[in-house]
């Protein structure tokens, strides 16, 4: 991956064919056994929709090179038609980040939001106006693409005054008199209220440096010096513990636990007995819900830094 430091140079000196979308986004739409065949029809139709609404939108005023765009998944499950153009279900949302100097791409945001309700036309374009919630489903997806826009930034840039973040806040508050659920906070503990309202409250702020910290100070050294960068990991892991003092339920918390236990399990399981037992203990503490994960530590087989690769 070519690191955003050097983007400059290529805008300045390379060739304008290099420059492209900010985003490439995955697009799956899938359906119950139970949605006539008509509208599976129509929703393969929405599928291409979404993926040309994300893609082919400019969402910042960076430029980017092809190497350098953000790309993630989404998959809706549409359970139910509510109505001729109504639809109801989930959306699974992954967003992994390259690591630098490999080709391993570490998970940051892995999230099925259960609160999707939206309407859908095929005639009628998707569009987004960003001082009004005209449209759910198109609100969803904005949202959603500058959550993680927002997560990759933090995880490049130290103290990074997030404007992509607070813009998904503002869909969040035009979205307050909307119909639809998961965007207001009596609703649930965990929904798209909290994750915009936690990412930008000052009082949780040590979790943009521990996103920082844990992917460019440690996971993208790791390659050239494995003990080092996983300082840096251990660091970022013990950080939690003031969000975790904080709020023992903060959304955040177990949003990066649910995405990282696997990777986090695997690049201890190469490092001394004495760092295992160290990040054991302190791992039962913040997240003992993914225990079963955290025991593998525990193993004496040494492995890779990283789990897999793509």
């Amino acid at each position: 991956m070519i690191n955003r430091i050097v983007l400059l140079f290529f805008i300045l000196f390379g060739s304008s064919e290099l420059l492209s979308q900010e985003i490439l986004c995955n697009v799956r739409v899938i359906t119950d056994k139970e949605i006539q065949i008509s509208d599976r029809q129509k929703l393969q139709t929405l599928q291409k929709s979404v993926r040309e609404f994300v893609n082919n939108r400019k969402w910042t005023n960076e430029v980017f090179i092809e190497d350098e765009r953000i790309e993630f998944n989404i998959s809706f499950n549409i359970l139910s038609k509510i109505s001729t153009d109504r639809y109801a279900g989930t959306l699974q949302i992954q967003y992994s980040r390259p690591v630098f100097n490999s080709s391993y791409y570490s998970p940051i945001l892995n999230y099925l939001d259960d609160e999707i309700e939206f309407d859908y036309i095929e005639t009628q374009p998707l569009d987004y106006n960003e001082n009004t919630h005209e449209s759910n489903l198109s609100a969803i997806l904005s949202y959603y693409t500058y959550i993680i826009i927002g997560l990759d930034y933090s995880t490049f840039s130290p103290n990074a005054d997030n404007i992509y973040l607070q813009k998904a806040k503002k869909i969040v508050e035009n979205a307050q008199s909307a119909p639809e659920g998961g965007w207001k906070a009596f609703e649930s503990n965990k929904n798209r209220y909290w994750l915009a309202e936690e990412l930008l409250d000052a009082k949780y702020s040590s979790f943009h440096d521990v996103l920082y910290n844990y992917h460019r100070q440690g996971l993208d050294i790791m390659n050239e010096d494995n003990e080092k960068g996983r300082g840096y990991v251990t660091e970022s892991i013990e950080s939690m513990r003031k969000i975790k003092q904080l709020n023992p339920t903060a959304f955040i918390l177990q949003l990066f636990f649910n995405s990282k236990a696997d990777e986090i399990s695997n690049i201890y399981s190469n490092a001394y007995q004495d760092e295992k037992n160290r990040v054991y203990k302190l791992l039962t503490e913040l997240d003992p819900s993914n225990l079963n994960k955290y025991n593998k530590i525990k193993e004496n087989n040494a492995s890779n830094a990283f789990p897999n690769s793509r």
